[in-house]
């Protein structure tokens, strides 16, 4: 309504150019321009909403035919969750250094940082597991961190995935320089 009120205060438009595009009748808009309708309400700028734009508006109030278009967007959605630490319960909190140690196990290519991010836990945590100095060690059992809800399998396949491409990388980057000694 209060885009309405805008558009008949401030454009040429028609009444039912404007009527389409607020998706109000188009009584409503003729109420509105002859202030019966909508009293007291301050206009809404749509250019200023980013719902229109100038050019817009000047070409369909030249062609009385041509509807308004709402100005579209290409945005891109962007996943916040991983970006905020969760909260691990304390009855989970004892299976990190399990989960780091099933991480180690099963996936070997991930380093010791991933490892840490993942399992949540410091890379010297990681280090120890993995050189079986860890003060708990033996007392350690293997278990799956997306089993019992530590990371998601999102986030573990995104891992993988980044250490393999570091893998290709290296690769790569080992045959290049001996080819190049050679």
């Amino acid at each position: 309504m209060a885009t309405a009120v805008w558009l008949v205060e401030n454009t040429t438009l028609t009444f039912k150019q404007i009527a389409d595009f607020t998706k109000l009748h188009e009584v409503e808009i003729q109420g509105i321009a002859d202030g019966e309708v909508a009293k007291g309400i301050v206009g809404y700028n749509p250019i200023i909403a980013g719902q229109l734009t100038k050019e817009e508006i000047e070409l369909s109030s030249k062609d009385n035919s041509r509807p308004l278009n709402l100005k579209n967007y290409n945005l891109e959605i962007v996943d916040n969750l991983n970006k905020t630490k969760k909260y691990v319960p304390l009855s989970k909190r004892q299976d990190k250094p399990d989960s780091a140690l099933w991480l180690i196990k099963q996936h070997s290519t991930l380093k010791d940082s991933q490892i840490a991010k993942l399992a949540g836990i410091t890379k010297n945590s990681v280090l120890a597991i993995r050189n079986k100095s860890y003060w708990n060690y033996n007392n350690l059992n293997a278990k799956d961190p997306v089993a019992i809800g530590i990371v998601s399998q999102k986030e573990l396949q995104e891992a993988i995935e980044k250490a393999e491409r570091r893998i290709k990388r290296e690769k790569k980057k080992k045959e290049k320089e001996s080819s190049n000694v050679k």
